[in-house]
């Protein structure tokens, strides 16, 4: 093995340690049981993107004006999901195992965060419409997949960012506007 080989190595096995090691200091916070409660009522509502689908179809019933840019920027959210699920099944990185998780999970599989490319999704989709308590609300979302111990921080990381782009490559369409907005 040369010296580069040597430091790739090293440098992976170093990037893994920093995810499990930033894994375990946020999962010890749930320890605190205010905290286990809250990030566990917040899995539950994630699961499959449910709060975030449940935001924009109560965006696009209460503010009429803007109903097919709230539809819209639900589809986006959605088929943000959707799209990390699939990118879930190929990549197929096993969820942490050094770690007792404090909910139970629809999947073995851990890469990306799902709950996260969900709520980023929301946020920025949701956000350009006004709904600033969003943002703040799907963050709290990322942070808790780490207290339950279901995810690696770069997981959710890559979720999050999924969940971004996705809503900035769908915005234009979000705010495009239709016949029958």
């Amino acid at each position: 093995m040369d010296h580069l080989d040597r430091l790739d190595d090293m440098d992976h096995r170093s990037l893994a340690g920093a995810d499990r090691r930033i894994l375990s200091a946020f999962h010890a916070r749930g320890r605190d049981p205010r905290v286990a409660a809250a990030a566990r009522a917040l899995s539950r509502a994630g699961e499959h993107g449910a709060l975030w689908l449940a935001a924009g179809l109560a965006g696009a019933a209460v503010d009429g004006g803007r109903r097919g840019a709230w539809l819209r920027g639900t589809a986006l959210t959605a088929g943000a999901h959707l799209v990390s699920m699939g990118v879930k099944r190929v990549v197929r990185r096993p969820r942490p195992a050094h770690v007792v998780p404090l909910v139970h999970t629809a999947g073995r599989h851990s890469f990306p965060s799902s709950h996260a490319t969900s709520a980023a999704a929301a946020a920025v989709a949701f956000g350009m419409l006004g709904a600033y308590a969003i943002p703040p609300l799907a963050a709290a979302m990322c942070v808790s997949r780490l207290v339950v111990g279901v995810h690696y921080p770069s997981d959710v990381a890559a979720g999050a960012a999924l969940g971004v782009f996705a809503a900035c490559v769908g915005a234009a369409w979000m705010r495009s506007g239709g016949a029958h907005d």
